[in-house]
């Protein structure tokens, strides 16, 4: 999905309803990053006022319930007063808001508003429905709680960074309002906002739970989806400047070994080099290439296999009750669990970055032969007038040290663990880092596929000496963007604007929109 599809749904759906259970990704993104807005259906309403009045209910009854009539944490064997009820909440808050860093980014804040809400609407947190309706007011309002984005252990959840979300509710904090950041009072006063004052359950209910994580992860997933796509079009167009064997790509080999990853790749390969005169063949017999276009599938491949299993987890977490306890008022229920534990996103962030880090290894190794003139046959650096110039020379170093700092990155968050909370919280998940660094490395190997691009254009003008000579289907349609966007390289000037351009059309998403439209003409 691209970012013209997105466009195209988000004017079909500018409203998403919200009921805790069908939240998809397409709908995040269409509120994160388009500003579509975000209700709450009826049947949600009706499950978050049942769940409400039980949670009154126990109040009442003074009974002991974790969270609600104690304290948190190693002070869970406290009784709070029911008269300390309200005071617990707001403490809560206020003692939890450590986070400390740059601010999230907008977009990212609204999928946690977003994600939030969606998840206090399944009906099992006892949040009032006033409560609900003053954060998606919030989120409606364009009203951007400043979150720093360090803090979180991933377990109980997101707490310090979700109290930050939840100052602004309180006309506390922080805000971003039209471009101004405010103190948060004075945000929700601008927006019309009235401030919360919580009641008994409400400041957990709001604090407890994965969606920091999550919401960085519903992002990364979809730009992920983008860069893959994004890598078979760089690839192909390498292939064609370095002369590459198509026979590779050829589906009896992907048959024998039938991942589904690695055929998909396999086909699109020969999708977008669909007629290319550039490859080898009768003219140009060789017999095998080396393994950065050989194995183009099978590289590939295994990361699309390892997003696809990404995206399961993190539609799985978006539509999930992850706070503590949980209430179940049919059952006149209340338990302490874990579902807070951001695990599964942790491991699924870390296994993402992981897969993305290897498109741009690849890639990378694709640019170092195309400007490697031992490798390439053409041209030193890829500059027509070497010596004086120095090409794309220092764009293959860029490349390398991203590549590099991918690997460290990719370096898993999961197995590490910290005990807090006087050890009663004795494992905990990092899965906040895990998705943060996911992001870093998606952004890192968007920019090595920009490079690649750019690398892998310049080679097939130098190559490109008789008229005979074109490109294929949907490679072609990508040279041409790229042209009309940055040109040939005939001496050296200042690269970074080229990078950037390129890097614009990758992780926009328009890239890949214009070949699949191409292609399906």
């Amino acid at each position: 999905m691209t970012e013209i599809l997105a466009k195209e749904l988000l004017t079909e759906q500018s409203e998403v309803e919200l009921d805790g259970e069908s939240l998809t990704l397409e709908q995040v993104i269409a509120v994160a990053r388009y500003g579509a807005k975000a209700v709450l259906k009826s049947s949600a309403q009706e499950k978050v006022r049942k769940s409400r009045e039980f949670v009154d209910q126990l109040i009442r009854d003074n009974k002991s319930v974790y969270g609600i009539t104690t304290g948190f944490g190693m002070f869970s064997n406290v009784v709070i007063s029911t008269d300390d009820a309200k005071k617990l909440q707001r403490n809560l808050i206020m003692s939890h808001s450590a986070g400390v860093g740059e601010p999230l980014p907008a977009e990212v804040v609204r999928g946690i508003l977003l994600l939030r809400a969606n998840a206090l609407a399944k009906g099992f947190s006892g949040i009032r429905l006033s409560t609900l309706e003053t954060l998606l007011n919030v989120l409606n309002a364009g009203v951007i709680p400043v979150i720093p984005e360090k803090g979180s252990l991933g377990a109980s959840g997101d707490l310090a960074p979700l109290s930050h979300m939840v100052l602004v509710l309180l006309g506390e904090g922080e805000a971003f309002y039209r471009g101004k950041r405010l103190k948060g009072s004075e945000a929700l006063a601008l927006a019309g906002i009235e401030p919360v004052a919580l009641e008994g359950k409400e400041g957990l209910a709001l604090i407890n739970g994965t969606q920091i994580m999550t919401s960085i992860a519903a992002l990364a997933v979809w730009d992920a989806e983008i860069l893959w796509k994004s890598a078979n079009i760089t690839a192909a167009l390498s292939i064609e400047a370095l002369e590459g064997i198509l026979d590779a790509f050829d589906p009896k080999i992907h048959a024998v070994r039938p991942h589904r990853g690695q055929m998909e790749t396999a086909q699109e390969i020969r999708q977008l080099t669909s007629g290319s005169t550039f490859v080898a063949g009768e003219r140009r017999p060789r017999v095998q290439d080396a393994y950065a276009l050989r194995c183009v599938a099978q590289v590939h491949g295994p990361s699309k296999d390892a997003l696809e299993y990404v995206k399961k987890i993190v539609q799985t977490e978006m539509n999930s009750a992850t706070d503590n306890p949980l209430i179940f008022p049919e059952e006149g229920e209340v338990f302490s669990g874990g579902n807070f534990h951001g695990q599964p996103i942790a491991l699924a962030m870390d296994f993402l970055g992981i897969a993305v880090a290897e498109l741009a290894n690849i890639a990378e190794r694709r640019l170092e032969r195309l400007v490697n003139p031992n490798l390439s046959g053409l041209p030193a650096f890829l500059t027509p007038d070497g010596g004086l110039n120095s090409g794309f020379m220092i764009v293959q170093y860029s490349a390398a040290s991203l590549v590099s700092e991918n690997k460290i990155l990719a370096h898993p968050a999961s197995v590490d663990s910290i005990p807090s909370s006087a050890n009663q919280e004795d494992h905990v998940s990092m899965g906040t880092i895990a998705a943060r660094k996911a992001r870093t490395i998606i952004d890192n190997a968007a920019n090595v596929l920009a490079m690649e691009l750019l690398a892998a254009c310049q080679g097939i003008d130098l190559r490109e000496k008789s008229g005979d000579l074109h490109l294929g289907k949907g490679s072609g349609d990508a040279y041409r963007l790229v042209r009309s966007k940055v040109s040939m390289l005939r001496e050296d000037r200042i690269m970074y604007p080229d990078i950037q351009a390129a890097k614009e059309l990758v992780s926009s998403g328009n890239l890949v929109a214009s070949v699949e439209h191409c292609l399906r003409k």
